[in-house]
């Protein structure tokens, strides 16, 4: 990863991912590792999910992996004892998928979500957890950029159930003085993810598309604007608010940058060597038509502040897939 400057100090301290073996849990493993952490992995590598025990391949003699379910009480109060920090970074995240299975959407995003804050509450109250939201959350955009106070009304069960796990926290935060953090994030893109299904994360899977020669499918006219984070900018994000920010008020967290989804097939098929035509499916629904977020108040509250442009984002995680596709298929 690219040096950054900012005076970040989990030096020492012992943090705690759930998720660790996903795209963005995996991600910031390595980086707390750098920054000095002690790191503990929780995951269960449930086959829909997108966790892969390579996306550790290269640290695994050093952080300590547990094997466990969101879901299992008595393992997580085993394990969450004697951290500093928590990221909740385990989750549900297919949005096809919870409209298909919203029980076990709710099994995991709701009441995993419960069952971690019961384990901190009981047997580790004194750390602090870092939630990660989505700003697929609000829903429809009724005014842009959305900031923090913008209404809620979610469109799919996905979107619903992390709101409600939001609202967990914020509720826990309040009434028991647990100190949390909630970070809703924008569309996270880069290294470590599951680039096969385009259940986690539409870029990446585009990235996966072009890398193979494969048609890149965009909806409808392509003219849907998305903001775009590169999951370096992302778990650097994270780490800042973990250590910065004290408020259990959700912060929006990325580039605050717009791209339409046409220009970005478009990037990431140059990139990819990708030489076909892009697809262009209008049988199907464009989605929302704009999702622009108010970042402002990162940067105001814990200095953060994306680095990595947009091209050069795509460039290093077409690279890195290229000298790890393979590998990176096993689970």
């Amino acid at each position: 990863m690219a040096e950054q400057s900012f005076p970040v100090g989990l030096q020492g301290r012992r943090v705690f991912i759930t998720g660790g073996l996903g795209f963005i849990g995996s991600n910031l493993a390595h980086r707390c590792l750098e920054l000095g952490a002690r790191v503990t992995i929780y995951d269960c590598l449930d086959p829909r999910s997108g966790g892969n025990l390579f996306n550790i391949d290269d640290i695994r003699q050093d952080v300590e992996l547990v094997m466990g379910d969101i879901r299992d009480f008595d393992c997580l109060s085993r394990h969450v004892p004697g951290h500093d920090l928590v990221f909740h970074c385990a989750a549900y995240t297919s949005h096809p998928n919870s409209m298909r299975e919203p029980l076990i959407d709710v099994d995991v995003n709701c009441k995993g979500t419960l069952m971690l804050l019961e384990a901190l509450r009981r047997f580790n109250p004194g750390a602090r957890l870092i939630y990660l939201g989505t700003s697929t959350q609000v829903g429809r955009m009724y005014y842009r950029p959305i900031d923090d106070l913008h209404v809620e009304f979610p469109v799919d069960i996905y979107s619903a159930n992390k709101l409600a796990g939001e609202k967990y926290c914020l509720i826990y935060a309040r009434a028991y003085d647990l100190p949390v953090t909630v970070i809703r994030l924008g569309n996270v893109f880069g290294p470590r993810s599951n680039i096969r299904s385009p259940d986690f994360g539409f870029i990446n899977y585009f990235i996966g598309l072009g890398l193979q020669g494969k048609e890149i499918p965009v909806f409808g006219e392509g003219r849907q604007l998305r903001n775009i984070t590169y999951v370096e900018d992302c778990v650097e994000g994270l780490v800042l608010a973990a250590e910065r920010y004290d408020d259990p008020d959700p912060v929006n967290l990325g580039t605050g940058e717009e791209i339409t989804i046409r220009d970005l097939a478009a990037l990431i098929a140059r990139h990819t060597g990708y030489e076909g035509a892009i697809r262009w499916d209008r049988t199907k629904p464009n989605g929302q038509p704009r999702r622009r977020l108010d970042t402002s108040r990162a940067e105001e509250r814990f200095g953060f502040r994306a680095r990595v442009p947009l091209e050069e984002g795509i460039a290093r995680t077409v690279a890195w897939y290229r000298e790890h596709a393979q590998a990176a298929a096993r689970r």
